[in-house]
């Protein structure tokens, strides 16, 4: 994924400077298909890419940094969107790509948490990922039969701690 390859949250690419040296790389190697798969930041970085496209040529070409051969030759730039995000909070699909593969792994930590809490009869707490969204908290409670579950989405009342302890004691 970005994270690994370094790709992630790439501060160049949010720059007109940054897409211009990614426009000038793309129409040297002769690459006008991209499939962008990633999250709000990398649709949004590829929206902007789309729509700023005819003006890095322009750009690049009046400063001599391709060929006029060259702005011809990638005049126009495919761009496929996949929304790849362990979130799973993108509007109009049923599982982003990387949600199963999280969950995937959440579960075999809780496996492995669950064994440990029970023999030092202990009671632990685990935080997922999911920014703003609950699923994979809600999903994995539901897979795992926590006791408990914090979800964004439905926020705790004010006196949850009292309320928790209480039932961990009863």
């Amino acid at each position: 994924g970005g994270t690994v390859i370094g790709s992630a949250r790439c501060q160049d690419f949010r720059t007109r400077e940054g897409r211009l040296r990614g426009a000038r790389n793309l129409v040297k190697r002769g690459i006008t298909n991209l499939c962008v798969i990633g999250g709000d930041g990398s649709l949004t970085g590829a929206d902007t890419f789309r729509a700023e496209w005819g003006g890095l040529l322009a750009e690049l070409l009046k400063t001599g940094a391709i060929t006029a051969e060259e702005a011809q030759r990638s005049s126009h730039l495919n761009i496929v969107g996949m929304v790849g995000s362990i979130d799973n909070d993108f509007c109009g699909t049923d599982m982003t790509i990387g949600t199963d593969s999280a969950l995937h792994r959440i579960i075999e930590i809780v496996d492995a948490i669950t064994t440990t809490a029970q023999s030092h009869q202990r009671t632990f707490v685990l935080e997922v990922m999911g920014r703003h969204c609950g699923y994979l908290a809600l999903i994995t409670a539901l897979a795992c039969g926590a006791d408990w579950v914090f979800i964004p989405e439905s926020p705790p009342e004010d006196d949850w701690e009292d309320h928790l302890c209480r039932r961990l004691t009863e």
